[in-house]
C-alpha cells in the first residue's frame, strides 16, 4: 500500500519503512524487554490494555470533541469524522478530558504500572500531564527525540503511545526509526540535538519534518504498524520517532503518556494539578530558533 511519511509518499511495508517487531510474547520476562529495548529501541505490546476499556475512552473524547463541534454533522459519532476544512479541538493537558473517569482508566490503568514496575524493577509513577491529540486530515507529527521536551529528570524516562481506537498507517500510525537511540550513525545527533531543552534553549523541537532524511544520511531503518485498541508502544528519550500521515477524513486519537522509576528526579514541567508545561509557547514566534538554524551551526 501506498501511505504518507512526511512530504513523501512511500510504501508500507517496504525497505524504506518496515513493520514493528511484537514484544508482547515477553511480557513475563523483564529481563527480556530490558534486552529488546537495548536492541530494538522501542517495544510493541500487543493486547496489553483491556480494549473495551480504550473504546469507552474513545467514546468519551469524541463525545467531548462533538460537544465542540468538531466532528462532521451528521456521522455516527464514533466515527470521528472530520468536518470539511477541519477543526482543532485542544486537549493536551487539558484535566476536564484527559482526566475524565473512562479516559483516565485507560491512561493510568493497572496494567500500566503493572508494566513499568516490572520492567523498572521498582515503584513506577506516571507524569499528571497527559499528551491527548485528534490528528486530522494531512496532518503529522515530524522527526524528534522527546529528550527535548521532557529531559530535566530522570534518565529512565519512557514515552508510552496509547492508540485509542484501532488505527491503520495511512490513518497515521507512530514510525519508530530503528537505531538511532545507539547507532555510532546517530551520535552526533544525540551529542548536539539531543542536548537542546526547547524551553531553556528557546528553540523548535522537531529535528526535521522529512523523516526519511533520516535514514538516509545517518542510518537506522524506520518502521510503524497497524494498532488496535489495547496495544501500546514504549520507547526512550532517544528513540527518533514521528507518524505518517492521516489521509483519511477520520481523526487519529491518541495520547502519549509518561512513565519513570517512582524514586528518581521528575521534570517539574509536567507533574502537579496544574502542570506548567512547554513555557515557552507563550512567548513570540520569532524569538524563537529555527532548527534549521541551529541544524547549520552543529553541521548535522
Amino acid at each position: 500500500m501506498t501511505i504518507r511519511f512526511g512530504p513523501r509518499d512511500i510504501v508500507y511495508p517496504s525497505t524504506e519503512l518496515g513493520e514493528l517487531r511484537d514484544s508482547s510474547p515477553l511480557l513475563d520476562d523483564p529481563a527480556a524487554l530490558r534486552a529488546r529495548m537495548e536492541e530494538d529501541g522501542y517495544l510493541l505490546l500487543r493486547g496489553l490494555l483491556d480494549r473495551d476499556a480504550v473504546l469507552n475512552a474513545r467514546q468519551a473524547i469524541l463525545e467531548h470533541m462533538d460537544e465542540q463541534a468538531a466532528l462532521t454533522p451528521g456521522r455516527p459519532v464514533l466515527e470521528g469524522a472530520m468536518p470539511q476544512g477541519g477543526r482543532t479541538v485542544p486537549m493536551m493537558g487539558r484535566r476536564g478530558v484527559t482526566h475524565a473517569p473512562a479516559v483516565r482508566a485507560v491512561l493510568e490503568a493497572e496494567a500500566l504500572f503493572d508494566f513499568y514496575r516490572a520492567y523498572f524493577d521498582r515503584p513506577a509513577l506516571t507524569f499528571d500531564y497527559k499528551w491527548l491529540r485528534g490528528v486530522g486530515n494531512e496532518e503529522y507529527t515530524g522527526a524528534h527525540y522527546d529528550v527535548v521536551y521532557m529531559g530535566r529528570g530522570s534518565d529512565h524516562l519512557h514515552t508510552c503511545w496509547v492508540p485509542l481506537g484501532d488505527i491503520s498507517v495511512e490513518q497515521g500510525t507512530l514510525a519508530i526509526c530503528v537505531g538511532s537511540h545507539n547507532a555510532p550513525g546517530f551520535a552526533r545527533l544525540r551529542e548536539t540535538y539531543g542536548r537542546v531543552d526547547v524551553d531553556r534553549d528557546r528553540i523548535e523541537g522537531w529535528f526535521s519534518q522529512d523523516p526519511m532524511e533520516l535514514s538516509e544520511r545517518y542510518g537506522g531503518q524506520w518502521k510503524t504498524a497497524e494498532f488496535r485498541a489495547g496495544d501500546v508502544i514504549t520507547f526512550g528519550m532517544y528513540a527518533m520517532h514521528a507518524s505518517t500521515t492521516n489521509l483519511t477524513d477520520r481523526f487519529r486519537l491518541s495520547c502519549d503518556i509518561r512513565f519513570q522509576p517512582a524514586d528518581e528526579p521528575v521534570d517539574e514541567r509536567w507533574v502537579g494539578e496544574n502542570p506548567i508545561g512547554h513555557y515557552t509557547l507563550h512567548e513570540d514566534p520569532g524569538t524563537i530558533v529555527r532548527m534549521a538554524d541551529a541544524r547549520a551551526a552543529w553541521g548535522v
